[in-house]
């Protein structure tokens, strides 16, 4: 999606959200002045939520938006599912330490705000990114699709408007992340143990299930999530005919059940660009279903991989590309 520019009529000042270039330049005249005044004001974790209203949405969001790309839930009390985005989208806040800051706006007490922006439904969550508004998704969506949806808006941020998020105080996000996060319950090694075992010994169906109990005490477990993307991904293609796939993948490329397929064979085979590139030209030719299936298995074969690979940042910063 495109970013496109604010118009918010009577609530907000129109000067002040103009076309994309003009934003990037206020970005870069806030960051200047920052500096100048030694530079910017660490903050607690607690001030990466904020409550916003009509009469500070220009202050809160748009101006705020110069220096970090603003997420805003739309939300209401009477809605089931904002209760379970929310409190998530509070956590990826502390926990993405300053790279975007969550604005929750209720639809309730502010109508014009939901109106200028078109809501249909709640939840919805948009961004404001140095003036430019994105809708990024509708509804309770999967913690994996919401933060790709971050990472792909924080690097947008950075590429297009140098936006490099807001400082943290490191002593209150310590005490911040002890408060907000419990400890969570481990150690693991018999589980992983019995994982690789399971591996070794060619129980794939066990091995995934072992990596499941680690994740569903710890899901930011980095070894049990690993290890889950590669046993998925063998899985997936130990009852493959590779002829035949690579076959259909020929004959069909707007079959994006081929491609993906394809792809899983490609990574097993180590043919990691090769994956990664068929994936992501499936996501540019399609829409709707077919493009969210790409784009997940995409995700998930970066899983496999690993987020510190610089196929995996070249990658990343090609989907980004497409997708907005």
């Amino acid at each position: 999606m495109q970013p496109r520019n604010m118009s918010m009529s009577g609530v907000v000042d129109l000067a002040a959200v103009k076309a994309a270039g003009e934003a990037k330049a206020k970005a870069e005249q806030a960051r200047a002045q920052a500096a100048r005044q030694g530079g910017p004001t660490a903050v607690a974790p607690s001030a990466l939520v904020i409550d916003v209203d009509e009469a500070g949405f220009e202050r809160d969001v748009l101006q705020r938006s110069a220096e970090v790309p603003v997420v805003i839930d739309f939300w209401a009390e009477w809605c089931e599912p904002c209760k379970q985005l929310g409190p998530l989208l509070e956590r990826l806040a502390v926990e993405y330490n300053g790279r975007f800051l969550l604005a929750k706006i209720d639809v309730d007490a502010n109508q014009m705000l939901m109106q200028q922006f078109g809501i249909q439904g709640i939840p919805a969550v948009f961004a404001v990114v140095a003036g430019q508004a994105l809708p990024l998704f509708q509804g309770a969506a999967p913690e994996a699709q919401i933060r790709e949806t971050l990472d792909q808006l924080i690097q947008v941020g950075e590429e297009r408007f140098g936006l490099t998020g807001i400082a943290v105080d490191p002593d209150a996000v310590a005490d911040g992340a002890s408060a907000a996060a419990p400890v969570p319950a481990g150690p693991y090694d018999a589980l992983l143990e019995a994982a690789m075992s399971a591996l070794d010994a060619g129980d794939l169906a066990g091995a995934v299930q072992a990596y499941k109990n680690v994740l569903a005490d710890d899901p930011a477990h980095p070894e049990a999530k690993l290890g889950l993307a590669q046993a998925e991904l063998l899985t997936r293609v130990q009852d493959m005919d590779p002829q035949q796939v690579r076959k259909n993948a020929a004959d069909g490329p707007a079959d994006v059940t081929a491609q993906i397929a394809a792809a899983d064979l490609d990574l097993v085979g180590g043919h990691v660009e090769d994956a990664f590139g068929r994936l992501v030209d499936a996501v540019r030719r399609t829409a709707g279903e077919d493009r969210d299936a790409a784009r997940l298995r995409l995700l998930e074969l970066f899983e496999v991989i690993g987020p510190d690979d610089p196929r995996v940042t070249t990658a990343r910063q090609a989907l980004a590309r497409v997708l907005f």
